[in-house]
């Protein structure tokens, strides 16, 4: 029995690899308050996803003052912080994210899925 499971993961995971551009992300957005440099990494960041992964990003925007145990938990150091929690491994961001082609490289978001989402 468990080699069955261990062969239905292998089938899931090789059908990922297969289709890149359906892998589904997850990503935590790490701010300081209601700050300008907060504001505009929100905005970055929500624009750029919905340029280069429509409907396939999960993000939750965690408010450093208002939650110190989820940024401890994340060695959080530094606001804004983006960390990308999957696909694994996980990446981390810190600044404001207006450099897309930065932020796509460090985050592994592959230019062909950016290129085939402006077609």
């Amino acid at each position: 029995m468990m080699a069955s499971s261990h062969d239905e993961t292998l089938r899931r995971y090789e059908d990922q690899l297969a289709e890149p551009d359906s892998a589904r992300y997850l990503f935590t957005l790490f701010v300081a308050g209601a700050s300008d440099l907060s504001a505009r990494a929100i905005a970055n960041i929500r624009e750029l996803f919905e340029s280069h992964l429509a409907g396939r990003y999960d993000l939750e925007v965690v408010d450093v003052y208002r939650d110190r145990a989820a940024a401890t938990a994340s060695n959080v150091l530094a606001a804004p912080t983006l960390i990308r929690e999957s696909p694994l491994p996980k990446r981390r961001l810190v600044g404001d994210l207006s450099d897309t082609a930065r932020v796509l490289h460090v985050l592994g978001v592959s230019e062909r899925s950016s290129a085939s989402r402006s077609l």
